[in-house]
């Protein structure tokens, strides 16, 4: 199972390298080798975090897409919410007929660990990453150097 959709994953890259280089306004194609990600791709992606703000588009010669929101005050899952979200399950996982009233046990669990990550999530600001990405953990180094979001587990206390 992959917790993140391509899309949010590309999302916080572009998100990510455009806060580590504030004021900076890249056209698709340029952001696109600096994150590895595909332009055609990436377009919808970076449509998607204009529309809601946070980023701004701007056309012509001299235009690209800037980080408009502030790093400390952005949250990883405003960044994957305004790509597609989670996928939360709507069909039960032991085919059981109506869920009207309550959840199956593994129905239950399944939703409790999306929200547990959608919290993780919401805690951890784009500022954040940055402080961390500047002493990263061993593995990390080769991400970092192409200026790529680090994909290590988040952990996540049980509520």
């Amino acid at each position: 199972m992959k917790l993140l959709s391509d899309a949010n994953e590309y999302g916080l890259r572009a998100v990510i390298w455009l806060a580590q280089h504030p004021g900076e306004s890249l056209k698709v194609k340029e952001l696109a080798a600096h994150i590895d990600a595909a332009p055609g791709y990436l377009i919808k992606v970076l449509q998607s975090l204009a529309k809601s703000g946070i980023l701004s588009a701007r056309r012509g010669s001299q235009g690209g897409f800037t980080l408009q929101a502030e790093p400390s005050e952005l949250s990883a899952l405003e960044v994957i919410n305004a790509i597609d979200g989670f996928e939360r399950i709507g069909k039960c996982p032991l085919s059981l007929a109506d869920h009207t009233t309550s959840l199956c046990p593994v129905h239950r669990h399944i939703d409790l660990a999306v929200a547990q990550l959608e919290e993780g999530f919401r805690q951890l600001m784009i500022a954040d990453v940055l402080r961390q990405a500047a002493s990263p953990e061993p593995g990390c180094e080769k991400l970092l150097a192409n200026d790529c979001l680090p994909t290590h587990e988040i952990q996540l206390s049980p509520t």
